[in-house]
């Protein structure tokens, strides 16, 4: 996983790049010049263009070194990787970018729907960039479920916009060190499925309302949980979920602009907290990471 972490980032730069430059060009015929800081522009762009720099060297050199061939299409192994788990994080990491990177567009004095609409352009647009670039590997292929997936995440923010109940239902993933990466399976937890945990909470409180929302704290949100174990077993593995808790932290206390932005993005990843194992198996874990 945490190839394709690496992967989707540095890759994503270049079209952060191009695609920033064409869009603050364009900026007059949406919104008022004087509205936007070049300078904090140039200090957005300037730090993808150096991101980027360094990681298109290592891609080359780390996903893309194989053999090549003509485009075409992943079908075989498409859904039988790691059971599907990675379509979560195709999901989420345009998701995620999409939701950061309009904060430093805001930053630079665009609208907030201006800078959202942009950033789910620009995720969209690298996204599929990349499945393309996996298009000419002999290895890797088209992949039309991870398109989706990456298609869905980055119109997810979007969508939270213009319907807000919508922002009641956050993706958030945690990592937790599986018996497979304690044996050495892997050098990095990321890159491992079965140490990765997907989740999707859900703010109860504001959709429930009446006695919940009067005695339930505002920082807590109920927690659907997936990870996989066994992968390579005989049988290729089982799927996991779980049901719990999980910390909303943007409800915790203190409004200092630090804190206020610390919350915020830490609150896309999920903190230990109470959890059962519903399936394949019951299970009651005091804390769940």
């Amino acid at each position: 996983m945490l190839g394709y972490f690496i992967k989707q980032f540095n890759y994503s730069i270049s079209f952060i790049i191009i695609m920033n430059t064409f869009l603050s060009a364009q900026v007059d015929t949406v919104t008022k010049l004087d509205s936007t800081n070049y300078l904090k522009l140039g200090v957005v762009g300037g730090v993808t263009a150096a991101g980027f720099i360094y990681g298109h060297a290592l891609n080359n050199n780390l996903w893309w070194k194989g053999e090549k061939s003509s485009f075409h299409f992943e079908w075989d192994y498409d859904w039988n990787y790691a059971l599907g788990s990675d379509k979560f994080g195709h999901f989420y990491f345009p998701y995620l970018t999409t939701k950061i990177y309009s904060q430093a567009l805001e930053w630079t004095g665009l609208s907030q729907k201006q800078s959202l609409y942009y950033s789910a352009l620009l995720a969209f647009s690298y996204q599929t960039y990349i499945e393309i670039k996996d298009g000419f590997s002999k290895q890797w292929g088209f992949s039309w479920g991870d398109f989706t997936a990456n298609s869905l995440g980055a119109l997810y923010p979007i969508l939270q916009y213009h319907n807000p109940i919508l922002n009641n239902f956050s993706p958030k993933i945690s990592f937790h060190k599986s018996n497979r990466f304690k044996s050495g399976s892997h050098t990095v937890i990321f890159d491992d499925y079965e140490s990765t945990y997907d989740w999707v909470s859900i703010n109860i409180r504001e959709l429930s309302g009446g006695i919940i929302k009067e005695y339930l704290p505002s920082f807590i949100n109920l927690a659907i949980g997936h990870s996989v174990k066994h992968l390579d077993s005989p049988s290729g593995g089982n799927h996991e979920f779980f049901i719990g808790l999980d910390w909303n932290l943007e409800e915790l206390p203190g409004n200092h602009p630090i804190l206020i932005f610390l919350k915020k993005n830490l609150n896309f990843y999920r903190f230990p907290a109470p959890v059962i194992k519903v399936y394949p198996d019951v299970i009651w874990y005091g804390l769940k990471f």
